[in-house]
């Protein structure tokens, strides 16, 4: 099966007063389709970047095909299969619900309005409100309900849900997961907030200053990663197995490992899978050190 997203090489530099900067760095990473992908970084790590590279957004170095398209030259024809919410509102305030239906559907070959309003009507939004009476969760329901009625292969997310309260955030990917996702579309996000989502990510992909620190398919972290919380008398030989990340907790030591086996590993202490939360603070900060 082709990939949706193939990058090979790929980087993104620009000028700055100090010089020279480095966004993307040569970075190599597929996106599968019927796939939910989390693109996690710190900020300034260049997740952003890449998601401006994906949707065609400027020049880049590299190879780089999405659906096939590279999307720089070939945007127009490539955006009639991606759809992209960021964490900012881009409707206008004195815009009606029923007005930005009617112009989407003006504008998008693969828009279904009825789909849309099918959609607005789970929710609390009147048609005839405007975008400025909305509250930010509302402007956010309504952005989604577009978006779900695009058929589009590929979804990207830009910290969707910045901002909205718990109940939103939740409404949000129940609507996404319920209403939009199957086995033909793909979904790229990016989140801070990564235990919320951890439970329907397919993959990861952690990103730090440029470059690609774990690509991995979620069910495979069982199997690749181990969290110790290490017995006091066991930190010396812990250390000998070579932990790529250790830190302290209320007065424990926390010891991260890779590709070693856990049954080995459960004489030292506690051991368990990482969340995706702890992996992630342990392979920026462990391949920072």
């Amino acid at each position: 099966m082709a990939a949706v997203i193939e990058a090979r090489g790929l980087s993104w530099r620009f000028k700055s007063r100090a010089g020279e900067v480095r966004a993307l760095d040569n970075v190599d990473f597929n996106v599968q389709q019927g796939r939910i992908v989390g693109l996690i970084g710190p900020n300034g790590a260049g997740k952003t970047t890449a998601l401006r590279a994906i949707l065609g957004l400027g020049p880049y170095e590299g190879d780089l095909k999405v659906l096939g398209l590279d999307p720089y030259t070939q945007r127009d024809e490539l955006m009639k299969q991606v759809c992209f919410i960021a964490d900012v509102a881009v409707l206008p305030g004195w815009l009606r619900v029923n007005q930005a239906v009617e112009f989407v559907a003006g504008i998008h070959p693969h828009f279904r309005a009825d789909r849309a309003l099918q959609l607005l009507g789970k929710t609390d939004i009147k048609l005839g409100s405007r975008v400025r009476e909305l509250s930010k969760g509302m402007i956010t329901q309504l952005h989604l309900a577009l978006v779900m009625a695009i058929d589009a292969k590929l979804l990207v997310l830009d910290e969707p849900t910045l901002g909205l309260d718990i109940i939103y955030r939740k409404q949000f990917y129940e609507s996404l997961l319920g209403d939009y996702f199957d086995e033909e579309r793909t979904i790229l996000l990016t989140t801070h907030q990564v235990e919320e989502v951890e439970n329907i990510l397919t993959d990861l992909l952690f990103i730090d200053r440029g470059r690609v620190v774990l690509d991995t398919p979620m069910d495979e972290v069982p199997t690749k990663f181990v969290q110790v919380t290490v017995s006091p008398d066991r930190i010396a030989e812990a250390r000998e197995l070579k932990p790529f990340y250790e830190r302290e907790v209320f007065g424990r030591t926390v010891m991260y490992f890779q590709s070693a086996a856990s049954d080995g590993l459960r004489r030292l202490g506690d051991a368990r899978t990482p969340s995706v939360a702890d992996l992630f603070v342990a392979k920026i900060k462990g391949a920072a050190a």
